[in-house]
Parts: structure tokens; sequence; C-alpha cells
């Protein structure tokens, strides 16, 4: 039986990507289609009983999630996951990003997969934000706000989209129709063009708004994650963009996957450090 587990988690809005870690060098990594933020303790369950784990054989376990910010949603969280570990320490996804992007350091952190948020640090850790408030009310340069343009602008089928409307995963299945926009834009089709362009501009306006009110000196670092900002055409239109609105940047390379800085917080936290 494994001992003194530590478990990261990143809960994406379509994968879930699990890495946990134990004595003897016992390890494990899960990466499956995303469960709801309320689903996730009986993925979890179902995990431990998988791997003959018991609630008091894991000693931390860090949650990186969406839909997560204020203090009282972290709060919320942690009540709903508590018996999973000993100790439980939900973030926000984009908080593991950018830890695992850059660390410590200063600068900006663009995310935009199926949904987007633009966060900042500054040198002395205080934190800002653009967007990220879903698919509602926000999530303007996503994967998804691509795919719902896309319809609305090329559908003929009117119940085709009330179908899709009333869809459980209809986020998901509408963010999914976000890369063969970006594959007609790269071939030259025009309207697939423009949403891909206003896409990336959203996004810079974004970071650049964020740069201000940090007051970060130029040139701004600027790291990325998420499923657009991995595509490297889509992510040089967004550095072009940045640059055209007066931006000095220098783009930095994501140092690690989001899960892995969950999982690093989690071994610190195991050892009794600050985090």
């Amino acid at each position: 039986m494994p001992e003194h587990v530590v478990v990261g988690v990143d809960l994406g809005g379509t994968r879930v990507r699990l890495v946990a870690s134990g004595a003897a060098g016992w390890s494990r990594r899960v990466e499956t289609r995303a469960p709801s933020l309320a689903d996730l303790p009986g993925f979890l369950k179902r995990l431990w009983r998988q791997w003959g784990l018991s609630s008091r054989r894991v000693a931390v376990l860090v949650v990186a999630s969406r839909g997560v910010w204020t203090p009282a949603e972290r709060r919320r969280e942690v009540r709903r996951l508590r018996g999973l570990a000993r100790r439980v320490r939900v973030i926000s996804d984009a908080e593991a990003a950018f830890l695992a992007a850059l660390g410590e350091r200063p600068g900006i952190l663009v995310l935009a997969g199926t949904g987007s948020i633009v966060l900042g640090r500054s040198r002395r850790g205080r934190w800002a934000r653009a967007g990220g408030l879903g698919p509602l009310l926000g999530d303007e340069g996503s994967a998804f706000w691509i795919g719902r343009w896309w319809l609305r602008a090329t559908s003929r089928n009117d119940e085709r989209l009330r179908k899709m409307a009333r869809a459980p995963d209809v986020v998901t299945r509408i963010a999914a129709l976000a890369p063969s926009v970006l594959r007609r834009a790269a071939r030259g089709d025009r309207p697939a063009r423009l949403f891909v362009t206003g896409s990336q501009e959203i996004l810079a306006l974004f970071a650049c708004a964020v740069a201000e009110d940090l007051r970060l000196p130029p040139p701004v670092a600027v790291s990325w994650a998420g499923s657009l900002m991995e595509n490297r055409a889509f992510r040089a239109g967004v550095l072009r963009s940045l640059r055209r609105q007066g931006l000095r940047v220098r783009a930095v390379a994501p140092a690690d996957p989001p899960v892995k800085a969950a999982h690093a917080l989690a071994g610190r936290l195991a050892r009794g450090e600050k985090g």
C-alpha cells in the first residue's frame, strides 16, 4: 500500500490531469475527460479505490480548478473535497498555470483554451486578472468564444442550434469547433480569419490592461497555457497584437504543465513548507 501520497490535480474545462506520488517511488498519472467540479470528489474516490488508497494515506491533495477564484469559493471546494486527504488545498487553474509557466517571477500568463483569462503578477506578488468570467459572462477570445461566433455566423439550422444549446456538455462541444476554424483561417478563409484575429486582439487587449494595472516594466515576460495558446500560429498572432498595441514583451515558454505546479505545491505543503 502506498504511503505518504501527495496529489496534484489540474481540472480544466475539457480535460483533467492528475499526478500522484508516494514513498518508495510509487507514482500515478491520469489524463482523461474532465468531470464537473461537483463530480470531482466522486471521480477521485473511484481513483483512490482503484489504487488501493485510503484518505489517511493521502497526505496532501492540491486541486487547481476552473471556476474558483475568491477565498469563499476556495473554502467551499475544500469542504467538498474534505475526507479525500489529510490536508486539501484548492487554487485556481489560472494560478497553477502561471506558477508552472513563470514560477515566482513577475509577468503575464495568457490562458486560452475552452475558456480564457489573462493573469499577471507584480514583483511584489500582487495579482491582477482580466477575463475569466465563464462562458455566460466572459471567456472572450477562448475556443468557446470562437466556436460560438462561428456557429452563429455559419449555421442555417436553428433547430440544430437549439438542440446543441440543451446538451449538458454544450460549452465543450462548441469549443471543440475552434480547431477547425483555425485550420480554415490558415487556408485563407476570410470569415474564419476575422474570428481568429478578433480573438487574438481581445486577449492582447486584456494582457495590456493587466500590465498597466500592475505597472510591469518592459519588456514584460509573457507566457501561455491552454489549447489555443499552445497552437504556434495562434500564439504568434497574440504576440504580434500585443506589440501592435504598444506593449514590449518577451515571450517565455512555459517551464512545466499546470498539473506539475499543483503536484509540487502538494509536496511543499507535505514537507511543512509555505505555499
